[in-house]
Order: structure tokens, then sequence, then C-alpha cells
């Protein structure tokens, strides 16, 4: 088991919201019974064959901002969801329970960041997916990280089931292979008070998916592991810390070309644009990685990234290439092609 920083408090969700949006409307609003109202976002995003030719970059950038956080996809197909065979098995759920879920639905409406993707399903109440953006200076960042979720009938007597999508790779300490997510907010970890989740409307969803952009995909994720907290600051546990950042961002890397090979359902087209917004951006960060910047930092170290990083990251970048340019992205403008070629004979 995992060490685990303390969930965030609707306080540091307001503090979070602030520092990552510069929209005016978010912050988090008292719940209230309606229903959601039924948006379809996903139709006014180009698939990545329109998106590029003929558009400027900043049309691209439009088109990103103007994608619901938010939706409810009606008619969706959700079979590749973790919990699809899951059910609650005491029936026709009470309307307390439906209540409460279409409460959570209007907090996420009017509260979610830029940063944080949701879509929920008409036909299914109980499931969820979301998808959180990797903070910068983190070594997750420019990353889409997914999530499904699972609403059970004793909620929110008791927590959600929340999956995390890792491909196989452990890129934190408190997101494991098999997709268990290490949260006290869940239950999943230790913890006490407020760090621990709590029924009767004192904590939400949102507050679950925030916890985990910044608490958990941090800008030292080594020292969540249980014990390793007490050396942050000394030589050791910085050099520790570096390295397992190195790591990190190398298996963000090989999620990338996974997500964008197999997308998940009802995402595809936010990964697209995604990506095509951000892949640049990408490359040019593994580009100073390689010329001696820290992973998943802007700061410069005395000695640069290890050998070992930059020998993986040389293998990864071709792949990354390749992943990006099946979306249309023209990777020449951070890799020209002279450049490809030595890194292929550097190889």
């Amino acid at each position: 088991m995992d060490r685990l920083p303390k969930s965030i408090s609707s306080k540091w969700l307001l503090c979070l919201f602030s520092k990552r949006s510069s929209r005016k409307d978010q912050k988090v609003v008292k719940a209230v019974p309606q229903a959601p109202e039924t948006v379809t976002s996903s139709s006014t995003v180009p698939s990545s064959t329109e998106q590029v030719e003929g558009k400027e970059e900043n049309s691209l950038d439009a088109i990103y901002r103007d994608i619901n956080r938010f939706d409810n996809v009606v008619a969706a197909d959700y079979s590749d969801h973790h919990y699809i065979n899951e059910s609650n098995n005491s029936g026709q759920p009470p309307k307390s329970w439906t209540k409460k879920i279409q409460q959570e639905w209007k907090i996420l409406q009017k509260g979610l960041p830029d940063s944080i993707f949701v879509r929920v399903y008409e036909e299914r109440l109980d499931l969820m997916r979301a998808a959180i953006v990797g903070a910068d200076e983190t070594p997750y960042h420019d990353n889409l990280f997914f999530f499904d979720i699972f609403f059970p009938s004793n909620y929110p007597t008791s927590p959600p089931n929340v999956y995390f999508h890792s491909g196989g790779l452990r890129l934190n300490p408190n997101l494991y292979q098999d997709g268990k997510v290490c949260l006290s907010l869940l239950n999943t970890w230790n913890g006490s008070g407020s760090e621990m989740w709590r029924s009767k409307g004192k904590s939400s969803i949102l507050q679950v998916l925030v916890s985990i952009q910044g608490l958990v995909l941090n800008s030292k994720p080594y020292f969540n592991e249980p014990g390793f907290e007490k050396s942050e600051g000394t030589p050791e546990g910085e050099r520790r810390s570096i390295k397992y950042n190195e790591n990190a961002f190398l298996l963000s890397c090989r999620t990338m070309v996974y997500m964008l090979e197999r997308p998940p359902k009802n995402f595809e087209k936010i990964v697209s644009v995604h990506f095509q917004l951000r892949g640049i951006g990408i490359l040019e960060a593994c580009k100073a990685y390689l010329n001696g910047g820290q992973a998943g930092s802007l700061s410069v170290g005395d000695e640069g990234c290890s050998s070992e990083f930059k020998a993986s990251l040389q293998l990864l970048v071709p792949k990354l290439c390749t992943a990006f340019t099946q979306i249309g992205l023209d990777c020449g403008q951070a890799y020209p092609v002279e450049e490809k070629a030595q890194m292929h004979d550097q190889l």
C-alpha cells in the first residue's frame, strides 16, 4: 500500500480552479435536485481528418476550448467501460439515489475545471468516465489520464468505485497496474476525518477528480510512497525523486501512444484534438529533456537527465511522432527530417 496525501477540501477546490482555469464560473456550487440538461458536445468536435486541414492553430485551440467538459451522452456505446458488468442488484434504485446522482451531474456541469472532461450515460446512471489532463511542471504534463467510475446502490453512504486505465503500467505510487486508485477519499487508503469519504453531501465525485489531479498526479510523486516524505528536501530524497520523475514521464509517453491507438469510447475526438493541440509541445519537451532539462520541470539540473533516461526517451520519440502523425500532426515542427535521421542513427 502507498501513502496518499490528504484529500482536497472545498476550499482547496476553489484555489485549484482559480489557478487552472480562466473561466469566471469555475467554482463549487451547492447541489440542486434538478436533472442536468442533456448536451451533446461530441458533435461540435471535428474528426481528426477535418480539424487540421485548412485551419489555423488558433482555430484548433478554439475548438478544444469549446468542447463541453461535461456531457450526458445519449445512446452511447460504453461497452469498454470497466464496470459495464457491474449492477445494482437491488432492482430499481431508490429515488434518493437517482436524485444524488443528478446532483453530482449538476455540480460537475458548473464546477469542472478546463482540464477535466466527464461523460455520463443516460441509460446507465451508475456509470461515468473522466479524463484528467496532467498539470504543467509534473512528469504527467499534457497527457490524458482516464478513469471509469461506478456508483453503488448505497451511494453516497459509500464512495464510488474508481478504476484507472493504466495500460498495465505503474506510473504513480497511487495508481496501480490493475487499475486500483489508492486514495483516502475513496476509502482505499488510511485517513481520518475530512480525508475520508463523507456522506450527506460533504464529499463529491468532483472532489475525487480534483484530488487525483492535484495530489496524485503531482510534481514529485515519489514522495507519495509511505515513509518517503521524510526524505523530501534532502539531497538523496531529491535525487531519487528526479529519477522517479524520469521513469514516470517515460511511462506517461507510452500511455500516450497506447491511448492514441485505442482511445476510450466517447472520447475519441477529444483525444485527437487534445494531442493535435499539444503534440508539438510534448515533442519539444522531449527535446529539452534530451538536452539537459529535468523531466517534468522547467529547470535544468547540474547533470541534466540520466543517460538511461535519454536512451529510453530516444526510443520513444519516434513512436510518439508516428502516433501524432496518424492524427494529422506535422511532427517536423519539433523534429525536422534531419534530426529524425540523426536520432535514428544514434539508435
